[in-house]
């Protein structure tokens, strides 16, 4: 393949829409917008979930149930890959060393070790959180796991 044989996928690209360019574009003179009204005009038209005046849907219906999404658990994560790439044998791993490195960032509750990548060296880690893939490889290599409340 070369640079010249690059073509889009089929269906990937879509003629632009030339609108007000004469009667026989088949988009002119009201440029699809039909005759007169506040959806003809520049600029104009409705917000979402407008209905003319009516009371909208969404303030129609009651507000009900209960959403956990503010008293969730942040967890930052952080795989075995990273471990391997930044820590030295015999290094200790905790919250306060994987900020320091960048590993983990903002705000969170706690810290969670998963199993992606392979472990080499032997560490130890004490963390929020450790899968179990994590935990069987980091004691594999010789290391150990502490999980801190």
């Amino acid at each position: 393949m070369k640079l010249h044989e690059l073509r889009p996928n089929k269906g990937a690209k879509h003629r632009v829409k030339r609108i007000g360019c004469g009667e026989s574009s088949g988009r002119g003179k009201t440029s699809g917008k039909g005759n007169k009204g506040q959806n003809a005009r520049s600029g104009a038209g409705t917000r979402i979930g407008f209905e003319g005046g009516q009371m909208p849907i969404h303030r129609r219906l009651p507000k009900r149930g209960f959403n956990n999404y503010e008293f969730r658990d942040v967890v930052a994560v952080v795989n075995l890959a990273d471990l391997e790439l930044n820590f030295e044998n015999g290094d200790v791993i905790n919250e306060d060393t994987l900020s320091a490195l960048g590993l983990i960032n903002g705000r969170h509750d706690k810290v969670k070790v998963l199993g992606n990548g392979t472990l080499t060296k032997k560490l130890t880690v004490a963390v929020g959180a450790v899968s179990a893939s994590a935990r069987e490889k980091i004691e594999k290599a010789g290391g150990t796991v502490e999980v801190v409340a």
